[in-house]
């Protein structure tokens, strides 16, 4: 198994279309083009993480409340009578098993709906605050419509080029795969 089999120890090519788009950014857009585009990454950052810590708080608190109620139903359940016997109509009696130990709430049950229900917030979250992030950075964008006409000539320049470079790997001889490298 290479190194390049995980996407995290993927580097080379990320550093190469990196340089690729600094080139373009300096070369095709002015300096207020490319304020605007920092602010524009810095607003998506923004929602992204904000939108990111409200999931996870969120979902932290829903799992609060679903363990609260199930140890009070644990509680209700505990304090009740239970039979403990079934006497049939011909007079036989059959003892009744004691389920008590099965619904007594567990720490593993703790452990997965705390981390589920964290893992589940973040990802709404998450998710939620990228969309959101991305609409308002897309509006910084296009708010002046010249700007955004030269951004959007730039990135398809930068486009051009990405997809030659990748013509240009695939021409030297590359596997298929080796293309998400």
């Amino acid at each position: 198994m290479s190194s390049d089999s995980l996407a995290y120890f993927r580097k080379n090519r990320g550093s190469e279309l990196a340089k690729l788009a600094e080139a373009h950014l300096q070369h095709d857009l002015s300096e207020s083009d490319q304020a605007i585009l920092h602010k524009a990454a810095g607003e998506f950052t923004t929602y992204a993480l904000i939108g990111t810590a409200l999931g996870l708080s969120l979902g932290v608190i829903a799992a609060m409340r679903v363990r609260a109620a199930r140890t009070a139903m644990w509680t209700a359940f505990k304090s009740t009578e239970h039979p403990t016997h079934v006497t049939f109509a011909g007079g036989r009696v059959e003892p009744l098993p004691d389920l008590s130990p099965y619904l007594k709430p567990q720490r593993i049950g703790t452990v997965a709906t705390y981390f589920l229900f964290s893992a589940g917030g973040l990802f709404v979250g998450g998710e939620a605050g990228a969309l959101t992030g991305s609409l308002v950075a897309g509006r910084t964008i296009t708010r002046d419509p010249d700007a955004s006409d030269r951004i959007s000539k730039a990135f398809m320049r930068f486009r051009a080029d990405a997809l030659r470079a990748e013509a240009k790997r695939l021409d030297e001889g590359r596997v298929v795969v080796d293309r998400f490298a």
